[in-house]
């Protein structure tokens, strides 16, 4: 799998440290970053984090935006200057700073999701909330495009 996928609750040790799932190290060691790439979510109170992939979405994201322009440093001071490398210990642990426990509010226990590309770290409270939320406005958005014209795939009567 070259993708994240699937999401994962583990605790953080008594030195603060917090186990990678094993498929997300895989994805982060076939990508080839040196570490984990993390930045603040730009809605929510929860990390993005990946690797190369993530790195470039980011960088492909400013080009959209003039060179010096207040867009652009906005967006650059958020998702770069307010970034983080983190030292992935041989056992696929890291230590996530105080900075990103506080911006995601995690306590002893964190939730990895899987968006692809890159995953999420999450307090896990907080996620069932944002996981809820979501799953409604999916099924609106269902509601809504049921709605439209659709193809019947078969003869017109």
């Amino acid at each position: 799998m070259e993708e994240f996928v699937s999401t994962f609750t583990n605790r953080l040790d008594s030195k603060g440290r917090v186990s990678i799932p094993a498929s997300f190290r895989s994805v982060l060691a076939r990508d080839g970053f040196e570490g984990l790439y993390c930045c603040p979510t730009l809605d929510q109170n929860a990390v993005d984090a990946g690797g190369n992939r993530l790195v470039s979405q980011i960088r492909a994201s400013l080009t959209l935006f003039e060179p010096f322009s207040e867009d652009h440093e906005f967006l650059s001071t958020t998702l770069i200057g307010e970034s983080e490398v983190l030292r992935i210990d041989p056992e696929g642990r890291v230590a996530l700073s105080e900075v990103i426990k506080a911006h995601a509010g995690i306590g002893d226990t964190v939730t990895f999701v899987g968006q692809g590309y890159k995953f999420q770290i999450w307090e896990p409270e907080r996620f069932v909330a944002y996981r809820d939320e979501a799953k409604n406005r999916v099924r609106e958005l269902r509601r809504r495009l049921g709605a439209g014209p659709r193809s019947s795939g078969g003869a017109e009567s």
